[in-house]
C-alpha cells in the first residue's frame, strides 16, 4: 500500500540506465542521502519507525533520496557499479531536481562514495554527514579493523540468507540492524523487493576492494560522523580513525546496537545531524565557493624513443607523425572526459574526475598510437590538487609524472591509491613492487594495467 504523503517517485538518466529518486520538503538547503546496502526509495516509507525520521529529515531541507543502480526501483545492471559511477548516478539525480550544492549522508558502504565525491566535486558539496561508516572494509596490516576473509564469506552468506528461508532470513535482519520484533518482517520484505543475491554478492565482493583511506585528509568540508560504539559490523575505533584523518571532522558516539540504525537510534541520530546542519548552513556553509583544492587523477603520456624517431625521420616526416599522434590523444581525451592541462613536445597532461576513465583513456591511447608506427608509456596517480587559474597543481602531478617515466612501452603504470578506487570496473593489475620516485618521499606501490 502506498503512504499518502509520500512523494512522486521519478527517473533520472544517467549514460543509459535510469535511477529512481524522490525529493521531500522545501527546506532552505539540500540534503542527499546516499543509500547503503539495499534500500527501495517507496517500501521505506512503510516502516513505521523509519518513516517519521523521513519525515523529520525533509522538515528542515530538500531531502533527495535514490536507489543506486541495480537496487531498489532503479535499472538493474550486471554487477555493482564503481565508486565512479556511482558519483556519475548522484550528479545525474542533483541536476535533474537542480541541485548545485548540496550536504551528503553516507551510511555504511554509501559513505566511501561521499567521501570520493566531496573530494572530487568541493563546489556541490557543502557538509557530510557519515553513519556506520568504513572507508576501508577489509583488514590490513595498518588497518587492524578491518575483516578477515574468513569474516568476509560469513558476513557475505548471511547477507544473501535474507533471500532464503525466512526463519533464517529473519535472522539475518536482526544481526544487521537494530529492529523491534514487530517490523521484522516488513523489514525483510524490504530487503527482497530491493535487490537479489546476486547484487548482494556482487555489492560485497566490490566493497571488499575499496580502500579511500587516502582520501580522507583531502575532505575539505564539515564533516560529522555518527556512530555507536555497540555497532556489530563497525568497530568504534574505525570512526576515531577517520574523525582524526578528516580536518575538522566531529565525532558523535551514540547509544543503540546493531550496525543500521532503526527506530529510536535513528532518532538520535537525525536529531544530532540536524543540529550540525543547520549549523552549518546558519554560518554559510552553502555560500558558492571557487575551490582551490581538489581530488582529480592525472595521466602524463609521451612518445617511447621519440628523439631517435626524430632524428631517423626528419622534421616534416616528424611533424606530421606528431600531428596524428596528437589527434589520437585529444579523440581519446573527448571519449573519456578528460581535460588536456598542458602539452610539451610528444607528451601529453590530462586531468580527470574519475581514476576508471582515465585508465581506459590511457590504454586507448596506447592502442590508437600503435597503428601510428610508434609507441607511448603512461602513468597515472589520483591525489589532492591544487587549482591554479582552473589548472591541476601540486605534488600530485608530480608523482603521476614519476610514475609515467617508470613505465615500459606500450605500458599504462598506476598508483596504488589508483588501484583502489576502480574496484568493480572490472580492471585488472599486475603487481609491479615497491618504487622510489625521484623527489617524491616514500616508497610507492606501482601496478601495470593489463591489456
Amino acid at each position: 500500500m502506498r503512504v499518502a504523503d509520500q512523494p512522486e517517485t521519478r527517473y533520472a538518466r544517467s549514460g543509459d540506465i535510469s535511477i529512481a529518486y524522490q525529493v521531500a520538503g522545501d527546506g532552505p538547503f539540500d540534503y542527499v542521502f546516499v543509500p547503503p546496502f539495499l534500500t527501495h526509495v517507496e517500501l521505506l516509507w512503510e516502516i513505521p519507525s523509519f518513516a517519521p525520521v523521513v519525515r523529520k529529515m525533509a522538515s528542515y531541507s530538500r531531502l533527495i533520496r535514490f536507489d543506486k543502480r541495480g537496487t531498489g526501483m532503479s535499472d538493474r545492471v550486471s554487477g555493482a557499479p564503481t565508486l565512479e559511477t556511482r558519483m556519475d548516478d548522484v550528479r545525474a539525480v542533483m541536476d535533474a531536481v537542480g541541485s548545485e550544492r548540496a550536504a551528503f549522508y553516507g551510511g555504511s558502504e554509501g559513505a566511501a562514495m561521499c567521501l570520493l565525491f566531496a573530494a572530487t566535486y568541493p563546489e556541490r558539496t557543502a557538509a557530510l554527514v557519515l553513519g556506520s561508516a568504513y572507508p576501508r572494509l577489509m583488514w590490513a596490516p595498518d588497518y587492524p579493523w578491518g575483516l578477515t576473509d574468513e569474516q568476509f564469506l560469513q558476513e557475505t552468506e548471511r547477507d544473501r540468507s535474507l533471500f532464503g528461508p525466512r526463519t533464517a532470513a529473519l535472522e539475518a535482519v536482526r544481526s544487521r540492524i537494530q529492529v523491534e520484533p514487530e517490523e521484522e518482517e516488513l523489514w525483510l520484505d524490504y530487503f527482497r523487493w530491493s535487490g537479489s543475491p546476486g547484487s548482494v554478492e556482487a555489492l560485497a565482493l566490490m566493497n571488499k576492494e575499496i580502500d579511500v583511506r587516502h582520501v580522507l585528509p583531502t575532505i575539505r568540508v564539515p564533516t560529522l560522523i555518527m556512530h555507536r560504539p555497540a555497532d556489530t559490523f563497525v568497530p568504534i575505533d574505525v570512526a576515531r580513525y577517520m574523525a582524526d584523518c578528516i580536518p575538522g571532522a566531529r565525532l558523535v558516539e551514540l547509544p543503540g546496537t546493531g550496525h543500521m540504525a532503526t527506530g529510536k537510534t535513528a532518532a538520535a541520530m537525525e536529531e544530532a545531524e540536524q543540529s550540525f546542519l543547520t549549523g552549518v548552513f546558519e554560518s554559510g556553509g552553502w555560500d558558492e565557493t571557487e575551490p582551490d583544492r581538489l581530488l582529480s587523477t592525472v595521466l602524463f603520456t609521451d612518445i617511447v624513443g621519440a628523439s631517435e624517431r626524430a632524428a631517423s625521420l626528419g622534421d616534416s616526416a616528424w611533424r606530421g607523425l606528431l600531428e596524428r599522434h596528437h589527434e589520437v590523444v585529444r579523440r581519446e581525451l573527448v571519449r573519456h572526459r578528460g581535460d588536456e592541462v598542458d602539452t610539451a613536445g610528444d607528451g601529453f597532461f590530462a586531468s580527470f574526475d574519475g581514476p576508471a576513465r582515465a585508465i581506459r583513456c590511457a590504454r586507448a591511447v596506447v592502442d590508437g598510437v600503435r597503428e601510428l608506427g610508434i609507441e607511448v608509456r603512461a602513468g597515472l596517480h589520483t591525489g589532492e590538487c591544487e587549482l591554479i587559474d582552473g589548472k591541476v597543481a601540486g605534488i600530485a602531478v608530480h608523482t603521476g609524472a614519476r610514475v609515467a617515466s617508470e613505465a615500459g612501452p606500450s605500458e599504462v603504470l598506476v598508483s596504488g591509491t589508483v588501484k583502489d578506487l576502480v574496484a568493480g570496473s572490472g580492471l585488472q593489475f599486475e603487481d609491479r613492487g615497491s618504487h622510489e620516485l625521484k623527489g617524491i618521499p616514500g616508497e610507492w606501490r606501482l601496478y601495470a594495467v593489463r591489456p
